[in-house]
């Protein structure tokens, strides 16, 4: 009986983040540069402390076998085709997650678009399809809990046996804890939801960021002293509501990227019967000029105090300075530098 043909495994094809430039190119124009490494896959969302241990071990293991060290991601989340009605939100866009992976030490980020019929591959395939087929890896870099393939079917036993097969080194790397915990993107989106910025940030080992388009708003803030960029098309996690402090960083053609403090609403205004929780205003410190239909990105360090509602403008007016006050005290200079 003749040898049955190979089947063709169904990978869509994959694009690529160089980790220094946030430029994304299709696979095969740079294939060489991303093939025979040590590669990681994840969703990486946030590029959490837990991540950067992760891709510390990858870095390890491509010392000694060579090549670059290449974390891969599967876009969308696989919760976006199998459980659209629970899709957690994201900690970072993808840009995002290529810079913070280069700063932990990876070459490239490999990001897969999927469908699925991808989804559908078993363990053996999916790791045929990606590892051996897609990157021709000489090493994988993974944490105990890597699970893999149709109803994630492979766990890092799975992956063991198909590594040691196809002569690949495999490093598992120990989780990240804290406070006895271990350290995750879904307890970093809890933190964040409830506007624990402090706690988040630490997990992160970075500040939570957000990027938004600006947009007119009801320019009560100018009347008062205290203009406020409103944020549109928020597509990352935006912190419970409340008041904090952090960094906006400003584009421009003649001074290139400026990072400005910032004060940070979140929610409703009740001193002026605004119920949209959803709301976010930004006032630069020591900022003067038109920011409307400009792209802003924004970085969370303090969070300052709860929503409130005051009897008088005067009242809110002389709330806000206090606010100012304790965001400038509160912000380093190596903050400003992030």
């Amino acid at each position: 009986m003749g040898r049955s043909k190979r089947r063709h495994l169904p990978c869509p094809t994959p694009y690529v983040c160089t980790t220094t430039v946030t430029k994304i190119v299709p696979l095969g124009e740079i294939s060489d540069a991303v093939r025979r490494g040590v590669i990681s896959i994840g969703n990486f969302d946030g590029v959490h402390k837990g991540h950067a241990v992760l891709l510390r071990e990858a870095r390890r293991v491509a010392d000694r076998v060579g090549g670059p060290v290449v974390a891969v991601v599967l876009d969308p989340h696989p919760a976006a085709i199998l459980r659209p009605n629970s899709i957690p939100e994201k900690l970072t866009w993808i840009e995002r997650r290529a810079e913070l992976l280069g700063h932990q030490g990876a070459d490239f980020l490999v990001v897969i678009p999927i469908d699925p019929t991808f989804l559908n591959l078993s363990a053996a395939e999916f790791f045929r399809s990606i590892v051996v087929d897609g990157l021709t890896a000489r090493g994988m870099a993974e944490g105990p809990n890597f699970f893999f393939g149709r109803d994630r079917e492979g766990n890092i036993e799975t992956l063991e046996k198909l590594c040691r097969k196809n002569k690949i080194e495999l490093s598992i790397a120990h989780p990240s804890r804290d406070a006895d915990l271990m350290i995750s993107s879904t307890r970093i989106r809890e933190r964040i939801a409830a506007g624990d910025i402090e706690t988040a940030s630490a997990l992160l080992g970075h500040p939570h960021r957000i990027r938004g388009k600006v947009v007119h708003g009801a320019a009560r803030g100018k009347t008062i002293g205290f203009p406020t960029a409103n944020l549109s098309e928020i597509d990352v996690l935006i912190p419970a509501p409340g008041v904090y402090g952090g960094f906006a960083n400003v584009d421009s053609l003649s001074q290139g990227t400026q990072r400005f403090a910032a004060a940070i609403h979140i929610g409703p205004n009740p001193t002026f019967e605004d119920s949209d929780k959803g709301k976010v205003e930004i006032h630069l410190l020591d900022y003067t000029g038109d920011l409307y239909d400009q792209p802003l990105i924004v970085d969370f360090v303090i969070r300052v105090r709860d929503i409130a509602r005051f009897d008088s403008q005067q009242q809110l007016v002389a709330q806000l300075n206090r606010d100012i006050k304790s965001i400038r005290n509160s912000l380093t200079p190596s903050e400003r530098k992030t």
